[in-house]
């Protein structure tokens, strides 16, 4: 496994890459979600790379940028040992060198929910992911599907710039009690994680009720809510029901359709989704 940390570094190594390359791009602090990326890209490609890169124009003010994990030295062990063949881990100065001045701006799909209360974090993420695409340029790129709207929005940069990369959705990765793992949960307390679960049973709770043939979505989305209230420490953000591709709020479920939900447990900001409407459910 090659370690670059530099774009002419990574450039050189990528150009004695054998075959079609699969990039898996992370901010570190690998978990089991990483390496199930991982495991995709080294199915479908000849050769892996892994970005790490906490990002930080992603981070707002008041955010965890400096508090955010960097246990390299575990996650060069994981990836080498998970088959990954090239790692790029620039520094900041790397990526975003005196007189940086341009970024990237979604609309759509990046307006709403994590767009409203992370103000710029959409900017930042589609600004960083085109220049990893860029710098290594990969004919598939894995994503978590942890992240929905991240998934969505880097999809819809990559359609309108016409970037030469197949964005491929990975499933999301759970704890036994149905918490999706994320590298942030190391934040919660003894106390506080039990309760984390309360994400995924609200969601679950969703689910049932349109199996049931419940199809209005504010009642859905009440039952959500009411599944999170019940939860010690739980506070919810919002829980959005969307149309998967748009992520346009819907009244009525009559074809696929995601539950979104932000909430905080503690001082930990936890995201999660799922199909409400997937195929055979409706």
């Amino acid at each position: 496994m090659q370690v670059l940390g530099t774009i002419k570094g990574f450039r050189a190594a990528r150009r004695d890459a054998a075959g079609p390359v699969g990039l898996v791009p992370t901010m570190g602090a690998l978990h089991a979600g990483h390496l199930s990326l991982v495991r995709r890209a080294r199915a479908a490609c000849s050769t892996v790379a892994l970005s790490i890169f906490v990002n930080p124009t992603q981070f707002g003010p008041g955010e965890d940028l400096a508090r955010y994990p960097r246990p390299i030295e575990r996650d060069l062990q994981l990836a080498e040992d998970a088959g990954v063949d090239l790692v790029f881990h620039p520094s900041a100065e790397e990526m975003y060198p005196p007189g940086f001045a341009t970024f990237i701006e979604v609309g759509g799909p990046a307006s709403r929910w994590e767009g409203e209360h992370r103000p710029g974090h959409f900017r930042g993420v589609a600004t960083v992911v085109a220049k990893l695409l860029v710098i290594t340029t990969p004919q598939q790129a894995f994503f978590g599907e942890k992240d929905f709207q991240q998934l969505t929005v880097v999809r819809r940069m990559a359609a309108d710039l016409a970037l030469p990369v197949e964005i491929i959705a990975c499933p999301i990765v759970r704890e036994a009690d149905g918490l999706a793992l994320s590298s942030r949960n190391v934040y919660l307390s003894p106390a506080e994680r039990p309760h984390g679960a309360a994400l995924y049973r609200a969601l679950q709770e969703g689910r049932r009720r349109v199996a049931a043939g419940e199809r209005q979505a504010s009642t859905i989305r009440a039952a959500i809510l009411a599944v999170l209230r019940e939860a010690p420490g739980v506070r919810p953000e919002y829980v959005a029901i969307v149309e998967p591709q748009s992520l346009e709020p819907l009244e009525r479920i009559e074809g696929p359709a995601r539950a979104l939900i932000a909430a905080r447990l503690g001082s930990v900001r936890l995201i999660d989704n799922v199909s409400l409407a997937d195929e055979g459910l409706l």
